[in-house]
């Protein structure tokens, strides 16, 4: 199997002829793994790490200006950020929220413009997927009504809304989705047939628990999702479903909307036990990640990040499919370069057993 042919076996849950991989990262430790392996681009660095890979595509915007500086950005959501240096490396962290003083309906139509799909050109989204298809899995697209609803009006601030200012919370959700509706069908028709995975996804976890309540969701994300699952999937798309925390009370429910992969199981978290979601969930959905980012690559041993490899491997592959193994989200700046390289090597080894 090639890798395109591997990871679309396993997130489909048929045999494969060892367990795919993927690999998530900040832009310092990508450089670090370029200058180790002695390659300049990242195109050459997948097959030397050993990294199916999934690749992602995107339309070109062509929208009102945006401020693209080393320092400071602002999206075409008006979502404002700043680099900040954290753990050897930095990140642009959020630093204004466009609706974070708004207290009506009517103040945010009088003040905000909401994006356009009609700032983005799709012409080129069949090329760029062409380009990765003989080789790799293809990712387009990424919808997340809460997610997007929290950088509008800030973290706190939309969990506030959820009990205080429901009226907000519904119309801001129903922008958001129209947009992400309208963008995504546009984008799955330039890419129709070429487009393997799309997100639905969002962070309703936390170390703990839920965000959120699952009555929460329900009333205002439930028929978001399932409107935009319902899109990905009348275009042959499957859904790749990102939830960082402790979520597994919500699973059910997502599971029953439709996702076919969830990432990134932070297995140490409560209810997040990665035999019971094989065993509870395995035969609808597919997994990806797994491979602890908060503790075992940064900080500990390469025998201990080998182990990790064999645990994920023996839990959320114990059928031989239906796992993709990755970090659990973006592998960090302080990592040592030794930890990610035997990440691979150990699954490359251990994944054909």
């Amino acid at each position: 199997m090639n890798s395109r042919e591997r990871v679309l076996a396993a997130l489909d849950r048929r045999p494969v002829d060892r367990i795919p991989t993927d690999y998530w990262g900040v832009p310092e430790i990508t450089e670090a793994l370029l200058s180790h392996f002695g390659v300049s681009s990242t195109i050459e660095l997948w097959p030397r790490l050993g990294v199916d890979k999934i690749i992602s595509v995107a339309p070109t915007y062509v929208g009102p200006p945006l401020v693209d500086e080393a320092t400071r950005q602002v999206d075409y959501w008006g979502v404002e950020r700043t680099r900040q240096a954290v753990s050897g490396g930095s990140y642009l962290e959020i630093s204004r929220w466009p609706l974070q003083d708004c207290r009506s309906v009517e103040e945010i139509e009088a003040s905000y413009t909401w994006p356009s799909a009609d700032w983005f050109d799709f012409s080129g989204v069949a090329a760029a997927c062409r380009a990765q298809h003989a080789g790799y899995a293809v990712e387009a697209g990424y919808m997340a009504p809460f997610y997007m609803l929290n950088n509008a009006r800030g973290l706190e601030q939309s969990l506030l809304d959820l009990v205080a200012e429901p009226a907000i919370v519904e119309y801001c959700v129903e922008r958001i989705t129209g947009f992400l509706y309208e963008y995504h069908s546009r984008l799955f028709e330039a890419g129709a047939g070429l487009i393997d995975l799309t997100q639905v996804t969002d962070d309703f976890g936390w170390e703990q628990g839920l965000l959120i309540s699952r009555e929460a969701f329900h009333r205002y994300f439930g028929a978001a999702y399932r409107r935009l699952i319902g899109l990905a999937k009348s275009a042959g798309i499957r859904v790749f479903h990102h939830d960082d925390g402790a979520m597994a009370a919500l699973l059910p429910d997502l599971v029953e909307l439709g996702i076919d992969v969830l990432n990134p199981i932070q297995w140490r978290l409560p209810g997040m036990d990665p035999a019971r979601l094989k065993a509870g969930f395995g035969d609808r959905i597919s997994f990806h990640g797994g491979v602890d980012n908060q503790r075992v690559l940064p900080f500990g041993t390469p025998a201990e990040v080998e182990a990790e490899v064999v645990h994920c491997l023996s839990t959320l592959a114990s059928d031989g499919t239906g796992f993709v193994l990755a970090p659990c989200h973006n592998i960090q700046a302080i990592t040592p370069v030794e930890n990610v390289v035997r990440m691979y090597d150990a699954a490359r080894v251990e994944g054909r057993r």
